[in-house]
């Protein structure tokens, strides 16, 4: 290899590999940890390995030329951009399953009309507020329908508490039915 060449690879072709791989690398690695929280496990360990195959091939390269800050920016640059990226990516995979409580005044059939005849099913309980009777509404919906549950609960009731939080697992359950194959093909369960 040339001089030219050993630069042009040392400075400007090192640290671009070293930035995309680390970019890949991270975004995978992201996407594990959030897969394993939202127990889709089974993608987990494949995830894994190319994960740390990219790493240990990137750390060797710079290790082997220790002398290139470049390498080092490129490094850097490439695990904050990849964390962005596998947080983007999972959110458009908008994986997972959450439940959404719904605490309203009064009885209100409306919205619960409006729920489950959309296809969610939901579970309504009678509670008592701090100003009088309320409706304690539980959904447990896919995490790629909520926008679509929060826009029937705001038309209905724009006030309405609510609070949303991811689940670990679900069994059972009434899902729109046209997201529910989506999941099982990807995910081998419901």
């Amino acid at each position: 290899m040339s001089f030219l060449d050993s630069s042009l690879y040392i400075w400007i072709v090192l640290p671009l590999l070293v930035f995309f791989a680390r970019l890949a690398d991270v975004s995978l690695g992201t996407l594990r940890i959030i897969f394993i929280s939202r127990g889709r496990k089974n993608l987990a360990p494949l995830l894994g390995f190319v994960e740390v195959f990219i790493w240990i091939a990137v750390v060797s390269q710079i290790v082997s030329h220790a002398h290139n800050l470049l390498a080092y920016l490129a490094y850097a640059a490439g695990f904050a951009a990849g964390a962005y990226v596998g947080m983007y990516i999972e959110d458009r995979l908008a994986l997972g399953v959450q439940l959404v409580r719904i605490i309203v005044p009064g009885n209100p059939q409306d919205l619960i009309k409006k729920l489950q005849t959309s296809g969610y099913g939901i579970t309504c309980v009678d509670g008592q507020g701090a100003n009088g009777p309320v409706k304690l509404i539980y959904a447990v919906v896919l995490r790629k329908c909520l926008n679509e549950v929060l826009t029937i609960i705001h038309q209905s009731y724009p006030d309405a508490f609510l609070s949303i939080e991811d689940l670990h697992t679900k069994q059972g359950g009434i899902f729109p039915l046209q997201h529910e194959p989506i999941d099982f093909i990807f995910w081998g369960r419901k």
